[in-house]
């Protein structure tokens, strides 16, 4: 395990984003864990956070112009990397409205216009849908998208086939990446309890889908 994704597993831990269960997806799955980003705003230290998204960006060598983030978790998300990447080098950021503003400046872009290489940044990776809502966004704009960053890949089946939503995503020529995934959670024995780990393990067989 990289030392970025074990810093991020503790983080979560420790803000309680990561949390064990029996909880009830958008999806209707029952699952034995969650994933709630909006925990680590709440907790704090957004430093390792914002440091854990750059890590992932360094590691996969990813050249983009700037980062486009999905409303609502990933308005943060992709906030806190450009911050971050701004550092060195201007990294203009916009995100999308739920729904269109009728007054003032209008529309649903808020942030700089989508142009160039544009990298999604969003929080959790299930069923594909928000991703495949972004990238529908996008296409109204002249832009080419280098990937979506994910904090968690669940690794679970797509909305139309067997494989994984990350599998599908990829074969529409959209790339993944994560910081973590189902099995790097799986691996991180010493902060993941034996009794979480096989209710994970178990749901992983039921809903897990095919590699591409």
């Amino acid at each position: 395990m990289k030392k970025y994704q074990k810093k991020f597993i503790e983080l979560s831990l420790k803000a309680k984003a990561l949390k064990f269960g029996d909880f009830t997806l958008k999806s209707g799955r029952q699952s034995p864990y969650f994933f709630n980003a909006a925990s680590l705003i709440e907790y704090g230290e957004l430093s390792i956070l914002a440091d854990c998204l750059k890590a992932k960006v360094k590691e996969d060598g990813l050249k983009f112009d700037m980062i486009f983030g999905p409303a609502y978790k990933g308005i943060f998300l992709a906030t806190l990397l450009a911050n971050k990447m701004s550092e060195k080098k201007r990294m203009p950021v916009c995100f999308n409205r739920k729904e269109i503003k009728d007054h003032g400046e209008g529309g649903m872009l808020i942030g700089a216009k989508p142009k160039g290489k544009v990298l999604i940044v969003d929080d959790v990776l299930s069923s594909g849908l928000a991703i495949s809502e972004s990238v529908n966004f996008l296409s109204f704009y002249d832009v080419e998208i280098v990937g979506a960053l994910v904090t968690l890949n669940r690794l679970e089946k797509g909305l139309n086939t067997d494989n994984t939503a990350s599998g599908e995503l990829e074969l529409k020529g959209i790339n993944i990446f994560q910081i973590i995934s189902l099995d790097d959670l799986l691996e991180a024995d010493e902060l993941i309890s034996k009794e979480n780990a096989k209710k994970m393990k178990e749901y992983r067989e039921n809903y897990r889908g095919n590699d591409v």
